[in-house]
């Protein structure tokens, strides 16, 4: 059985543990209510950037091909890796180690074996990770610490230069998605070459609609798309980051829950060693007094 002061100093240690957790939580709940608001901004923006990207591409029909949406054999792949920079987050980072894996058994196995993936690790973790696995594109390890438009756009700029020159012919992004505090799940979406999407019945009955287009249907269609491109990989950079703060915070709650059923299993470990403690001792007392009366008897 362990000694008082031993399981003292476990206690005063799982009370500190519990307040730095607790204070971790409160922080990540501060984070995550900005970076809900973000990411809820920003949805709407992008669903409609893309239905009018759509919607014009439609209706340019042939006449407009953007070196963007160029189908090639898939021999070398891009696959950009969303993580955070730090870690406390549950299984926030190894659900996007898992994802990329599995996506690479089940979509990019020939190009694997082929040694043709590379990763753009977005987030100090996915960096570590993946440079120790095979090359890693840039170095975008800080981009949550200022985390901007700006920031994003470089990398972004640097995955839709090495499609357009060839360097590779598929670019997919795995990041977690946010759904609520407790909850994220990890996406797979294709960024390059662009995926046509279906237009819906009623954008195919709005498509007759006679626009008027300046400069001309060419130009606007080729300026969108590479906006549309940086708009697609920041939208899940503020995903990621809103999961990562929901999933810490879920962590850390979780973890000051242990550490209270911790205390008090120490706790009552702690009685019971201290009522044994001085059962002995009363004991000894009461043996020793008895031993005295028997030696003056």
């Amino acid at each position: 059985m362990a000694s008082l002061k031993e399981v003292r100093n476990r206690i005063v240690s799982v009370q500190s543990t519990q307040q730095i957790t607790k204070a971790m939580k409160m922080v990540a709940a501060a984070k995550l209510r900005r970076a809900q608001d973000n990411i809820l901004r920003m949805r709407p923006y992008a669903q409609r950037l893309n239905s009018i990207l759509s919607n014009l591409t439609s209706l340019a029909g042939d006449d407009v091909v953007s070196e963007y949406g160029v189908q090639r054999d898939v021999r070398r792949v891009l696959i950009i890796a969303v993580t955070s920079d730090r870690g406390l987050a549950g299984a926030f980072n190894s659900n996007i180690f898992k994802g990329v894996n599995a996506l690479i058994a089940e979509r990019y196995a020939a190009q694997a074996a082929a040694g043709t993936i590379t990763v753009m690790a977005i987030g100090k973790r996915a960096h570590e990770y993946f440079s120790k696995r095979g090359p890693v594109l840039g170095n975008y390890t800080h981009v949550f610490g200022q985390l901007s438009f700006d920031t994003v756009r470089v990398a972004a700029e640097q995955a839709m230069e090495g499609f357009r020159t060839g360097q590779f012919d598929e670019v997919t992004m795995v990041y977690n998605e946010f759904k609520n505090v407790a909850t994220q799940v990890v996406r797979a979406e294709q960024l390059l070459p662009l995926v046509a999407a279906e237009a819906p019945a009623a954008a195919a009955a709005t498509s007759n609609v006679d626009y008027i287009f300046e400069p001309s249907k060419e130009e606007i269609v080729q300026t969108l798309i590479p906006q549309s491109l940086k708009v697609q990989l920041y939208k899940a950079v503020l995903e990621s980051n809103a999961s990562e703060h929901g999933a810490r915070m879920t962590a850390m709650d979780k973890a000051t829950e242990n550490a209270g059923e911790l205390l008090k299993s120490l706790k009552l470990t702690y009685n019971r060693t201290r009522q044994a403690a001085i059962t002995t001792e009363i004991l000894e007392i009461v043996g020793g007094a008895e031993a005295l009366a028997a030696s003056r008897g």
